[in-house]
């Protein structure tokens, strides 16, 4: 079947955003006005779970008026075809938002206008960094009290580090709001209802624009006063991409053309030279059209970003797969959902052509998978298609062996896609079925949530036996505990949240072991000396193999490495895993009939305990960057607080009309705080967290929790 949509006129794109800027509402409105869907469900309407909005249509999203999983839906636009993914906005669901942008090709960033950039803003644009994601902001809420254009370009630009190009300024806000400015074609785009079918009138821009909408307030004057300044900075910028047109410009005095900016803008915007900002209210359904008018004009189709990288089975860059139907095919499973369909593995095709029925290989795994059935998900619905080409991103019904990050590929010509890199889980509690009949049932669909979601960890503690299910947050691990009871049928019990607490060394120490027994027959012999040193926060664990003349035998050395990395993950002062120090083999001995590997993995398990006894063991605690945004009236209460939490304020930020206080406070301080916050305000404070790093807990807090630890055992 030949290709439906130009790899042209395709653009993949994802909506992401700090929680409650307006993605899920942008999106409805985006499907509304592509004619993908004939009504409009706003968030606040779905909390009776009778309705819900098209991307947000798990019970647990209904209920808590947030994105837990990211949804993939199209639309088409001026002849384009936009596959969008909404993704959550809270930092417990950001493995959604990252294995979206390792797959797409540009992003809508959504920002509230009150709040400007918040934390979460933050992780997702450093994600998006990372997989070198083209963006562009929309400016979002600017029908709400506090509303500031101006205030949220500039935290783009100083807390984003970003170079914002503003494309339209906005007219009006809070209740006045009216429209924008289109900078490019220099006309006022205004509407006087906020009907979702109202059209908008297009105005010459003149000199009475203020006075004929009824603008008073200052900060709506400064917008339309800085209108020649911000049309000035965007010609210059954006011919900036251009000589040709930047010397036109120069030679003849002559404004370019909208068709030439647009052109300069596109070239910007693809290599992340600058980023164009809109502004809107979704909600109010003001400036949506725009923003899709943008997506078409300014976003990347596949064929104009990067060639995917390939990696060696290390992870190595090898080469590069171009993205054309031509090429062999290769694809990325970036996501699996336990679905009423059965598995369903998502992916993004990069390359070449995929049809049912055919026998493709999984490279990340060396198995085979047969393709079955083809779906393209529009949210929860599944849509069936016979194949899939470069530049699609769709769903596969019940494979078998594969996982998130897996590539699946032609077999007659092998890649390795680039992978994912996805966090560490860093709180932990005990799971267990309501009733005991129901074991297996729970333990099956634990199983398949854990496969479902990268961010979650499932193990057994060595020494109570209990499930202990790691998370990002207690919300994360909630959410998960629900979704078993309406995905699965299967009820659970979750114990108090635990902090993922780590151990490590404070100075090196230099250890040799003997291991010797002998029982009658062939003993056992082995020995090692082994150098441990710390080493730089976050740096893991290096072994290294420094014997020479064959002290220890080459086949061996392996068996060392093993015992070390074995030994580890249960440390010496409360058998939490070891991190951030080196391991040198520097010498050992061997016997020719009683040493073997196994006599060598032993040595260097218990090398590893004697000597990071006499290395200094500290505790490391997951400590987290936390922001309250609080009214100035409790301002003082909510600074003691993290004080007494153990918390470092590292500065107050003004959030519209309330202040925001940043600071890193210790994860096993802030279990419940949510709960006191709001008593100590009255309600009126919110706020929010992400990981941030690990640092040494102090020696009375360590030495409860290795006290808590004895007796437990």
């Amino acid at each position: 079947m030949p290709r439906q949509t130009p790899l042209s006129d395709i653009r993949n794109i994802g909506i992401i955003a700090h929680v409650d800027a307006g993605k899920t509402t942008t999106t409805e409105r985006i499907l509304y006005y592509t004619g993908r869907k004939h009504t409009i469900i706003d968030v606040h309407e779905t909390k009776d779970l009778k309705s819900s909005t098209t991307t947000d249509y798990m019970e647990q999203e209904q209920k808590r008026g947030i994105t837990i999983q990211s949804a993939a839906v199209s639309a088409f636009w001026r002849g384009k075809k936009i596959n969008v993914i909404d993704t959550p906005g809270h930092v417990d669901f950001t493995i959604e938002v990252n294995r979206s942008l390792r797959v797409l090709d540009g992003a809508v960033v959504v920002f509230d206008g009150v709040a400007g950039v918040e934390p979460q803003s933050e992780t997702n644009w450093r994600l998006a960094d990372n997989y070198n994601v083209p963006r562009m902001c929309y400016v979002n809420k600017m029908d709400r009290s506090g509303a500031n254009f101006r205030r949220c370009v500039d935290m783009i630009k100083t807390r984003l580090g970003a170079r914002p190009l503003c494309l339209q300024v906005p007219l009006g806000s809070e209740d006045n709001f009216r429209g924008m400015v289109d900078l490019i074609e220099m006309k006022a785009y205004v509407w006087f209802s906020d009907d979702k079918d109202s059209k908008w009138e297009i105005w010459e821009i003149t000199d009475d624009l203020a006075s004929k909408l009824n603008l008073t307030v200052k900060e709506d004057l400064d917008n339309i006063e800085s209108i020649p300044a911000l049309r000035s900075e965007l010609v210059d910028t954006a011919l900036e991409m251009d000589e040709a047109a930047m010397e036109a410009y120069l030679e003849s005095g002559e404004e370019p053309s909208p068709e030439v900016l647009r052109a300069c803008i596109r070239k910007g915007t693809i290599t992340s030279t600058f980023t164009p900002v809109l502004c809107g209210s979704s909600y109010k359904n003001k400036g949506v059209q725009q923003v899709l008018d943008a997506v078409v004009d300014f976003l990347p189709a596949p064929t104009d970003v990067e060639a995917i990288k390939t990696v060696d089975e290390d992870g190595n860059p090898n080469g590069e797969r171009l993205s054309s139907d031509d090429a062999p095919f290769s694809a990325l499973a970036f996501k699996v959902l336990n679905d009423t369909y059965g598995s369903l593995t998502f992916v993004r095709v990069y390359s070449g052509v995929l049809t049912k029925g055919m026998s493709v290989l999984n490279t990340t795994r060396g198995k085979r998978e047969k393709i079955g059935r083809m779906v393209e998900m529009f949210a929860a619905q599944a849509n069936p298609i016979e194949e899939a080409r470069a530049g699609d991103i769709i769903a596969l019904v019940s494979l078998q062996e594969t996982d998130t990050g897996d590539t699946l590929c032609d077999a007659a010509h092998p890649v390795i896609l680039e992978r994912m890199r996805f966090p560490d889980p860093v709180i932990s509690v005990s799971v267990e079925p309501k009733t005991k009949g129901e074991q297996e049932k729970f333990s099956i669909a634990l199983g398949k949530m854990v496969r479902a979601d990268p961010s979650l960890r499932l193990e057994t503690d060595r020494e109570t036996g209990q499930t202990i299910l790691r998370g990002m947050g207690e919300l994360h691990l909630e959410v998960t505990l629900d979704r078993l009871r309406t995905e699965f049928g299967v009820e659970g019990n979750m114990g108090k949240p635990q902090v993922a607490y780590r151990e490590t060394i404070t100075k090196p120490v230099e250890y040799t072991y003997t291991h010797k027994k002998q029982t009658g027959g062939s003993g056992q012999f082995a020995e090692v000396k082994i150098i441990f040193a710390p080493l730089e926060r976050g740096e893991g664990f290096v072994f290294k193999d420094e014997t020479v003349g064959g002290t220890v035998p080459r086949e061996y050395v392996p068996s060392v490495q093993k015992g070390l990395e074995m030994q580890k993950e249960e440390g010496v002062l409360a058998s939490y895993p070891t991190v951030d120090f080196s391991a040198r083999l520097v010498d050992g001995k061997y016997h020719d009939v009683d040493s073997n590997a196994l006599t060598f993995e032993i040595a260097a398990k218990a090398c590893f305990r004697e000597a990071l006894k006499q290395a200094g063991p500290i505790l490391l605690e997951p400590v987290m960057k936390v922001e309250v945004v609080t009214p100035d009236d409790y301002l003082g209460d909510v600074i003691g607080d993290v004080n007494r939490r153990r918390g470092t304020v590292l500065g107050q930020l003004e959030r519209g009309t309330n202040i925001a206080v940043e600071a890193h406070v210790p994860l096993n301080e802030m279990f419940g705080y949510i709960g006191q916050l709001r008593g100590m305000t009255s309600g009126r404070a919110s706020y929010s967290m992400e990981f941030s790093h690990y640092e040494p807990v102090p020696r009375n807090v360590t030495d409860e929790i290795v006290a808590g630890r004895s007796k437990a055992a």
